[in-house]
């Protein structure tokens, strides 16, 4: 009920809406209207309130509910169905529930806290409330299970082409990660359920540090993590940047399905790679080797040369990538 009181609100915007007509409206009592809006109001909604005028939304809360995120939303099916959470343990584990109870392509679990965050190979990701963006979405692609790692490559186009929209200088450090100024503000994390030749669904994990402060930060990861607002030096809006990451996710999404290929995504990578061109460290199962990365193939293969003149196209899987004298 909450959300088709704000909805009514937002539809008669800058105008006051009288408690007659939205009881009349929604069925509900006068009274019920008031206990609504006393909750909206907790929610971080500013509503003004006039006797015999009625009610008018004067501002909304940077909160991440289909209702905030729809305005900027251009999509078909990506994100069209939001599922909510105050706070949740991770919202890729949720979302590989809704999954399996058949939730459709495009629907997004997100949440305003995670309290176990996951990244790539298993690492911690710090979630804290109200300070970053914490989504999975659920895809369902008729793909051969083996071209489900270029996913990733679509995800941090996405994500780069957003921040670029919102005047945020970051770059892609391959094959998921999202830094600005050597360090990481976005980690990717995809993950499929499959058979041998048939792709169940997979959910693509985005986390985004989007006004984080420096202090809140653990100890452990100051050295590496950052966020957008700490990089950028003001304050992001996160419904915003949740819709453009979406609208452009799609927009690659669909090039991946209907033509098979991730040319655009690619060429957006490689515009917005940190790693392309300088001598990096290949950790592959605790072993680690010099190289330079040459290339992005059309596939999104990371193209490195090894100190002996080889030449070769390295696969995300469970290698990471690093800088030689330490992150990036």
């Amino acid at each position: 009920m909450k959300e088709q009181i704000i909805n009514l609100l937002k539809e008669n915007e800058n105008t006051f809406v009288s408690g007659q007509k939205i009881s009349e409206s929604l069925g509900v009592s006068r009274a019920a209207i008031w206990k609504y809006m006393k909750a909206i109001k907790e929610d971080g909604y500013e509503i003004e309130s006039v006797s015999r005028k009625g009610y008018k939304l004067v501002s909304s809360p940077d909160l991440l509910t289909f209702e905030e995120v729809k305005g900027n939303l251009n999509t078909a099916y990506i994100g069209r169905n939001i599922i909510y959470f105050d706070s949740i343990d991770s919202t890729n584990n949720k979302a590989k529930e809704c999954a399996r109870e058949g939730a459709e392509e495009g629907t997004v679990v997100i949440a305003e806290e995670q309290t176990m965050g996951r990244g790539r190979l298993g690492r911690n990701w710090t979630s804290p409330k109200y300070k970053g963006i914490w989504m999975s979405i659920i895809l369902r692609p008729d793909i051969d299970p083996i071209n489900v790692s270029k996913i990733t490559q679509i995800g941090a186009a996405a994500v780069a082409m957003a921040t670029k929209d919102m005047g945020i200088d970051a770059f892609i450090k391959w094959p998921n990660d999202i830094v600005m100024n050597g360090k990481k503000v976005c980690g990717i994390l995809t993950e499929m359920s499959g058979e041998l030749n048939k792709v169940n669904y997979v959910i693509m994990g985005i986390g985004i540090n989007v006004n984080i402060e420096k202090e809140e930060f653990p100890e452990e990861i100051k050295e590496v993590a950052s966020s957008l607002k700490i990089q950028n030096g003001e304050y992001i809006k996160r419904k915003e940047l949740v819709s453009r990451v979406l609208n452009n996710f799609e927009k690659l999404y669909e090039e991946f399905i209907r033509e098979e290929n991730i040319s655009k995504s690619i060429k957006v990578c490689r515009e917005r790679s940190i790693l392309l061109g300088k001598e990096v460290r290949i950790i592959d199962r605790g072993k680690t080797t010099k190289a330079k990365a040459l290339e992005l193939s059309e596939d999104g293969k990371l193209v490195v040369q090894y100190e002996d003149g080889k030449i070769k196209e390295i696969i995300s899987g469970e290698i990471s990538v690093r800088g030689m004298n330490g992150y990036v």
